[in-house]
């Protein structure tokens, strides 16, 4: 059966001061699935991740979404695709409320001026509230919607990253490093909200380290090295690959 991929990248590579930092990347992220990208610090991970989401701007090949050229747009209009990049550093606005972070979220929240006069303005704001609650209720964290944002932990805050991007209606979420620092519980909780999010559409390309606890939620993995993929297939494959075993877990002294 032919795999039916959201996102595509074509030969897609990146230098910085002549250094390749991507050579001619080729990566698939399915429909409705989790795809892993693991490898050693300097790999190439997080600048492939900037590429596509048009942090970075790639100097050779294409990123493909939904069968569209994106390559080189701006960060908003790839997000307004539905393309939406979360941090390993969750960048929410610290003095507002976590309600009041996912009100803001929207590309579009508050553009049309003729909107903010009358029923209409009241309707979509009621709307907005009923949404964030939907996704707090959701992601576990109602009870904190009156809180300020600088007052979660670091796992409540990844979270929050992932309700912002729910509230922009991701098809894509690209995500870096979601359970750095974050306990095991929870981490298990938010990756497992991961999952039930793919069952209702949204897929995921995920950037993580911690081998021991995500491998048993995703569908697919890519190794990377040197900026590009070495190895790719699901977990059995990948623990058995000589290669990603010296290249990688050779390259982090066995740890994962």
């Amino acid at each position: 059966m032919k795999a039916d991929y959201i996102l595509k990248t074509q030969n897609l590579s990146k230098f910085f001061d002549g250094l390749k930092a991507l050579n001619g990347v080729n990566i698939g992220v399915e429909k409705n699935k989790l795809t892993l990208v693991i490898g050693p610090n300097g790999s190439g991970k997080t600048t492939l991740i900037n590429t596509i989401s048009g942090f970075y701007k790639a100097d050779e090949g294409k990123v493909i979404f939904e069968g569209k050229d994106i390559t080189n747009l701006p960060p908003h209009e790839i997000s307004r695709l539905g393309v939406v990049r979360t941090f390993q550093i969750p960048q929410p606005l610290k003095k507002l409320t976590v309600l009041e972070n996912l009100l803001v979220a929207p590309e579009n929240y508050g553009e049309n001026v003729f909107e903010s006069f009358g029923k209409n303005w009241l309707k979509k704001e009621e709307e907005y509230v009923e949404k964030a609650f939907r996704i707090l209720e959701f992601l576990g964290i109602d009870h904190l919607w009156d809180r300020e944002a600088y007052k979660l932990s670091g796992g409540q805050l990844k979270l929050l990253e992932v309700g912002r991007a729910l509230m922009k209606d991701a098809k894509l979420v690209i995500t870096d490093e979601p359970i750095a620092g974050v306990n095991p519980v929870l981490s298990h909780d938010i990756l497992s909200r991961f999952t039930e999010l793919k069952m209702r559409g949204v897929s995921f390309l995920i950037v993580e380290h911690r081998l021991d606890i995500i491998l048993q939620y995703v569908d697919y993995i890519y190794v990377m090295a040197a900026g590009e993929v070495i190895a790719q297939g699901r977990e059995e494959e990948i623990l058995s690959n000589r290669k990603v075993v010296e290249v990688y877990l050779g390259a982090e002294g066995g740890k994962s």
